[in-house]
């Protein structure tokens, strides 16, 4: 009797789905901030508000960028 298939290594058993659950913790928690800071937004200077805002942009521009970028390598392997 083989009976391999219950030796599997932790390699083996790797499930990207556990990757994007903490992406999606990452996001909820993000949104979350988000809402905090729009509540201050309110209260802050015109200037603070948009360089906040820039930065904001540049940080989902660039997690765009690796999304994209680590979804045509995972294609092309």
């Amino acid at each position: 009797m083989n009976n391999c298939s219950y030796k599997r290594s932790l390699i083996n058993d790797y499930d990207p789905r556990h990757h994007e659950r903490h992406l999606m913790l990452f996001l909820v928690a993000a949104l979350l901030l988000l809402g905090v800071v729009l509540g201050t937004v309110a209260h802050a200077p015109l200037s603070f508000t948009l360089v906040a805002a820039a930065v904001i942009g540049v940080w989902l521009a660039v997690f765009a960028a690796r999304e994209r970028h680590s979804r045509r390598h995972e294609n092309t392997n």
